[in-house]
């Protein structure tokens, strides 16, 4: 029986590995040809480790590469997405707690039928609003700015909050509002001072989720930025689509991971307290 157990959990083990390595090869690749210069590149084999590890292609690729006829690489598209995703994901997670509060601890008539046509929103494909919000940028005067930008990702992503939020308030206790009331809190003491503080686990997984779906969205950003105002997903396939003499595969690869290093990061940092938080209110209790 222990044998049996053994060899189970071994086969176990080389499964998970075996899958590990299949799906973290592409970035092993990146990583090591973004270290290597262009004879590197040439003389090597794509999955050999660099013989002179150097960082010139991060450098250029951050400020340096060429992005169209605009020759000063990713650091400005880097820094329009910073300043794109700060207010949009903190502006749609408080917006989303708000909605999920009142549509579970103070329901009104009709409130489970605007819920479920809030739904409609996570379900539809992006591409529908195009012209349409298009048009209302235009008539507001944030059309081709990171402000319209910013609006255009906190109304995509209201009903994705919405719904997270909605259902983790919903195995909250109704006495603890109930009980409240009684004391004489209003509104917003409830919400500040008893949901919010309950509300961790679930403003962790809204925060990393709407962060990586805005900093990782190309179509918004192509669609409605100007000139100035580019994200960093714009700017990588501008980068990647330069023509030029001699294809720079290094610049190509760093250019990428400097990309993917805010999301890299943040679920390494955070990637714990993401899965507790759905997991986090899923029985109610």
């Amino acid at each position: 029986m222990t044998a049996r157990v053994s060899w189970s959990r071994l086969f176990i083990w080389v499964l998970l590995l075996v899958w590990a390595a299949w799906f973290l090869a592409p970035l092993y690749v990146m990583v090591v040809t973004s270290l290597k210069d262009a004879e590197q590149i040439r003389q090597g084999h794509l999955l050999s480790l660099p013989t002179a590890p150097t960082l010139a292609a991060w450098h250029k690729a951050w400020s340096e590469a060429c992005t169209g006829v605009d020759c000063n690489g990713l650091r400005p598209f880097f820094w329009n997405s910073v300043q794109m995703v700060v207010p949009a994901v903190l502006i749609s997670t408080a917006l989303g707690a708000i909605n999920g509060y009142v549509l579970t601890k103070w329901k009104f008539r009709g409130a489970d039928t605007l819920f479920a046509l809030m739904l409609f929103g996570v379900f539809m494909p992006m591409q529908v609003v195009l012209l349409p919000a298009s048009q209302i940028l235009g008539w507001l005067g944030l059309a081709s700015s990171l402000w319209g930008l910013v609006l255009v990702h906190v109304v995509a992503g209201l009903p994705t909050t919405t719904l997270f939020f909605r259902n983790y308030y919903v195995n909250l206790p109704d006495e603890l509002v109930k009980a409240a009331q009684l004391d004489g809190a209003s509104f917003w003491q409830i919400f500040f001072r008893i949901v919010l503080p309950l509300s961790t686990p679930i403003i962790v997984v809204t925060l990393i989720w709407q962060f990586t779906a805005i900093w990782n969205d190309f179509l918004y950003g192509v669609v409605f930025s100007g000139a100035d105002s580019k994200p960093i997903t714009v700017g990588l396939n501008n980068l990647a689509n330069t023509s030029s003499t001699v294809k720079e595969y290094h610049v190509d690869m760093a250019a990428a991971l400097i990309a993917a290093l805010p999301t890299l990061v943040v679920y390494v940092v955070a990637g714990k307290f993401f899965v507790r938080g759905l997991t986090a209110g899923a029985i109610k209790g």
